[in-house]
């Protein structure tokens, strides 16, 4: 490994925050697998005839103007030679754990925010008298050994370090000196701060607001009218100012899956075979972590795009899928409606310490006073008790523990085979087994 050259580097002073990102990391672990894709564009996502949508992108398809989040179709049109894989996700979690291994050997202050993103504490003390650049160029060296690339900005706050990640693309080293974090962020496009989003952002150029600096400079009413309470803490933000810190939070919040399907669900069966596949999934998650969650919530997102979210408690923290289905029908009853074609099915539990006040429904959501109904208006019932379905469930997992997941299947299970987009997500916990 190359010594580091300091000819060019300034002293720093006070804290020192990295963000690491890794290149198209999805495509650059498939072209680490398949050398004769090397230089070629490739393209990790779903199926273009099964709404499906782009996950990551290489930057060889990048220069057609292909991006993560694209509609798979729209993909194929701008790139139609581009090599597509729906990808290999167990490939996709090792190597970022072999990442994130490197990241705990440099600093114990480090924060993954993603498969393929993370934020590393690395400030100035009497122990550490490294200098926070030399740090970053010995990460990206390391993590090019492994085979991918990795893109890194260096500032005093997790804002200016992760706005300074995205500036050079691949390989890059953005380094923001202390002192010169306004120069560097009050010329740059709003869009290019976390929390302005597409709505957000129309809002802001309609008062004139365009760059960061601009919005350092609005006036109190304006930011309050679009973020609410935290329109000063992103003023803040887009003067460098930002005292979150880098801590790796290893408190499990929620349990969660979802699933987007290649052919839209019409039915109200449809969609609670749907959910409750996805809420066994997610039942059995919890029982291998040892969490029982007092929160139910199911998700809907509809072909228009739009989403609809429902809530409930539990009447008892727990990990039974067989207790949770019931109010998955009743929840489904609650915000879909026939007609309503559903292209996204997501279930979660949270709340699980035990002493955990209740919290109120995120969501506008009426009470459960009503038994959940079929397309017919007929009166639908649990098909299993809880009690068995938990015996069942218990049995299934040591099946499952000892030859494999795909050693038992349901009928649900095998209903939606085949039937998904393959568009892979970046949360590591959705590649859990």
């Amino acid at each position: 490994m190359a010594e580091f050259d300091s000819t060019y580097v300034q002293p720093w002073t006070g804290s020192a925050i990295l963000l690491v990102d890794l290149d198209a990391f999805f495509a650059s672990v498939e072209q680490l697998d398949h050398p004769a894709w090397r230089g070629k564009p490739v393209i990790v996502g779903g199926d273009a005839d099964k709404h499906g949508v782009v996950s990551t992108a290489s930057y060889e398809a990048r220069a057609y103007g292909v991006h993560s989040a694209m509609a798979a179709s729209a993909a194929r049109e701008l790139c139609p030679q581009a090599i597509w894989t729906h990808g290999h996700f167990d490939r996709y979690k090792e190597m970022s754990a072999r990442v994130m291994a490197i990241l705990h050997d440099e600093s114990p202050h480090v924060q993954q925010v993603s498969i393929d993103e993370a934020f590393v504490d690395v400030p100035l003390t009497e122990v550490n008298s490294e200098h926070p650049v030399a740090i970053a160029d010995r990460i990206q060296k390391r993590v090019a050994h492994l085979g991918v690339t990795c893109s890194i900005g260096v500032g005093t706050s997790k804002t200016v370090a992760k706005i300074a990640s995205d500036q050079d693309k691949p390989r890059g080293l953005t380094v923001i000196y202390p002192g010169s974090e306004l120069d560097f962020l009050f010329p740059l496009p709003i869009r290019v701060m976390s929390g302005v989003g597409k709505r957000a952002e129309e809002e802001l150029l309609r008062h004139g607001i365009r760059t960061l600096g601009d919005m350092a400079e609005a006036s109190e009413d304006v930011l309050h009218s679009i973020y609410g309470k935290n329109g000063e803490m992103m003023r803040m933000r887009c003067l460098g100012v930002d005292a979150t810190a880098v801590k790796q939070d290893e408190t499990v919040k929620s349990v969660s899956n979802e699933m987007t399907f290649s052919q839209d669900l019409v039915t109200f069966d449809a969609i609670e075979n749907a959910a409750n596949m996805l809420a066994a999934k997610v039942a059995r998650r919890l029982r291998k972590n040892g969490l029982k969650g007092s929160t139910l919530v199911l998700k809907l997102r509809f072909a228009d795009r739009t989403s609809k979210s429902c809530q409930t408690q539990l009447r008892a923290q727990d990990d039974n899928e067989h207790v949770f289905m019931p109010e998955i029908l009743r929840m489904i009853s609650q915000i879909w409606k026939p007609g309503m074609r559903v292209r996204l099915v997501g279930v979660a539990v949270s709340h699980f310490e035990k002493d955990e006040v209740v919290q109120e429904s995120l969501f506008d959501t009426a009470p459960f006073d009503a038994s959940p109904q079929d397309e017919q208006g007929a009166a639908k019932k649990p098909s299993i008790d809880a009690e068995v379905g938990r015996s069942l469930s218990k049995a299934t997992d040591k099946v499952k523990d000892r030859f494999g997941e795909g050693a038992v299947f349901f009928g649900r299970d095998l209903r939606f085979k085949d039937k998904t987009t393959g568009t892979a997500a970046k949360n590591p916990a959705d590649y859990s087994r």
